[in-house]
């Protein structure tokens, strides 16, 4: 899979809330009302993640949630990582 064009993350990127782009990664932090909220997202995007074959790179701190998103494979943002916050995007309302 071929890494996108910086106009085509941009383009994408005003389309998801939250979103935005740090090099060759995409990242979104997810506030929650506490822990078990966090977790519970947590598992949550595990499902999606393992659906789409793509798996994010996640920290958890209490109540936040920082998901990044990049193909290591192809060495940037692909239509991958778009596909998969967008999945995320829909299912989560923090």
């Amino acid at each position: 899979m071929d890494t996108l064009d910086a106009n085509t993350i941009r383009t994408a990127l005003d389309d998801l809330d939250g979103w935005e782009r740090d090099g060759d990664v995409i990242r979104r932090e997810f506030r929650f009302d506490g822990f078990r909220d966090a977790i519970d997202f947590i598992v949550r995007l595990a499902d999606l993640a393992d659906e789409a074959d793509h798996h994010p790179e996640l920290t958890n701190v209490y109540n936040r949630v920082t998901v990044e998103l990049t193909t290591h494979d192809a060495g940037g943002i692909t239509q991958k990582d778009l596909d998969l916050a967008a999945a995320i995007q829909g299912v989560v309302s923090p």
